[in-house]
């Protein structure tokens, strides 16, 4: 598992070595989402860094808004994006900790090759992909 604080702290260094900007964090502290937030901007994006709560895993999505209705936080899933040079100096910044592609988390999920995720929240949720199953939003 990634301590909030180890996270801040590779995203703030992560910025710095690749020419961003940390603007802003978002830490989850109920039961969804199941991941941190660090949005890192660039000149021409900003990029969601996405730590799961529970374990070591990491992504890198678009940074999208969690608006509220009716008193209740609403998000979509995450849209993951490749930024190999982002990816690499999280890797080594954080060593024990897995940084996913796009093209695995969009991929399907395997509950065995996932033990850590639980039984009860895959059949309560139903993730179709991996990314689903890791970095949660349902209510």
């Amino acid at each position: 598992m990634t301590d909030v604080r180890s996270f801040r702290h590779a995203c703030y260094a992560a910025a710095r070595r690749t020419g961003g900007e940390v603007i802003e964090f978002r830490v989850a502290d109920d039961v969804t989402p199941s991941f941190h937030q660090g949005l890192i901007a660039y000149r021409e994006r900003t990029v969601a860094v996405a730590c799961t709560r529970d374990s070591a895993v990491l992504a890198l999505a678009e940074s999208r808004t969690i608006g509220f209705v009716d008193g209740v936080g609403e998000s979509g899933p995450l849209t993951f994006v490749d930024a190999p040079e982002l990816m690499a100096v999280l890797a080594a910044l954080l060593p024990g900790s897995q940084v996913l592609t796009p093209s695995e988390l969009n991929g399907p999920f395997d509950a065995a090759t996932w033990p850590h995720v639980s039984s009860n929240d895959v059949t309560y949720w139903r993730p179709g992909t991996l990314g689903e199953a890791l970095f949660n939003y349902w209510d």
